[in-house]
């Protein structure tokens, strides 16, 4: 057994939450050899309900839990974790504006960011997982300027899962045998989800889908519009799926990744090696040395139509930065 991890994670009593702490209790994240110390953070008045989470994790009885602290105290909570993972956030109602959120949980994100600074280990790892992650973790690394930009990313595992297995299904074959998928941009309707470099079993991915009007077509369309068609059939956001990209998005930063291969995540877009403008949380292609040591892989090429695409989820991003400037959530 290794040292225990500390593990924060906001919006612990919630849906995602839950479905999410049980899957790390049991190694899916971080291995089976790897003890982690749980921080589960939420409002205040539900510390009752955090009781009932952290009475059901010693009940598993997993040997991986080494502790667990509850409550609704950030500072106390976030004091020398190695992960934070910010679930907790004001969900989109029916008829909000994109720009009414963004101002909702901007203010939630700068006191998560000042927390971080003020008594996360210096170099954690924070995973944004409320939406609009892209630019709700934006505004968390700008308030917590003593942390490493690096070391901050969007979710946009269940975006890169989502697209895998819709190419599994129309391919034919196991999700397992699909690699090289690649989403840029934004956690959003205007996301990238490129197949150019996808590949089964060592093999183009066009060599077994040779529909590209459904690629160009179809496929974008659905990848781009699944959480909302998700919510449209449950009458409630992904919790299942979400919280196994969590779980996903943590193994891949923790682990080394394999030779050839990468994931996506929203990283910090400075000195990019794809012209994307700085200061942006964008959707790259990267990988991991292991222990959240995280790099944009260079040199993927985009055609026409990606490059189209492209412009108008960078626009989007550009413009979401821009507005949290104007309501004073980031200081240029």
């Amino acid at each position: 057994m290794k040292k225990p991890l500390h593990i924060a994670i906001t919006g612990a009593t919630g849906q995602l939450g839950y479905n999410t702490i049980f899957r790390m209790a049991a190694g899916e994240a971080f291995g089976l050899n790897q003890p982690i110390i749980f921080h589960l953070c939420d409002l205040p008045g539900l510390e009752s309900r955090l009781e009932g989470i952290a009475m059901e994790l010693e009940d598993c009885c997993t040997p991986l839990v080494a502790g667990i602290e509850y409550g609704s105290d950030l500072i106390k909570l976030f004091h020398d974790v190695d992960y934070a993972v910010l679930i907790g956030a004001k969900p989109r109602g029916p008829g909000m504006e994109r720009a009414e959120l963004l101002a909702g949980n901007g203010h939630i994100f700068t006191v998560q960011g000042k927390a971080l600074n003020r008594c996360a280990k210096r170099d954690a790892k924070v995973l944004v997982v409320g939406n609009p992650c892209n630019t709700n973790c934006l505004v968390a690394m700008h308030h917590a300027p003593d942390l490493n930009r690096k070391n901050f990313h969007a979710l946009l595992r269940l975006d890169q899962n989502r697209a895998t297995a819709l190419l599994a299904k129309k391919s034919k074959m196991a999700v397992r045998d699909i690699q090289g998928v690649t989403i840029w941009g934004n956690h959003s309707a205007t996301q990238v989800p490129d197949f150019n470099h996808c590949s089964v079993k060592g093999q183009k991915m066009t060599d077994f889908i040779r529909d590209e009007a459904w690629l160009r077509g179809e496929f974008f369309e659905v990848v781009q519009k699944r959480g909302a068609s998700v919510i449209n059939r449950l009458g409630h956001s992904s919790a299942a799926s979400a919280g196994q990209a969590i779980v996903d998005a943590l193994f891949a930063l923790y682990h080394p990744t394999a030779k050839g291969q990468w994931f996506s995540s929203g990283v910090c877009s400075d000195h990019n090696p794809y012209g994307i403008e700085d200061n942006l949380i964008f959707g790259f292609p990267c990988q991991s040395q292991g222990e959240g040591q995280c790099e944009i892989i260079p040199g993927l090429e985009w055609d026409f139509f990606i490059k189209e695409k492209m412009t108008v989820t960078l626009q989007e991003l550009i413009a979401e930065r821009d507005f949290c400037i104007k309501e004073g959530l980031i200081k240029t």
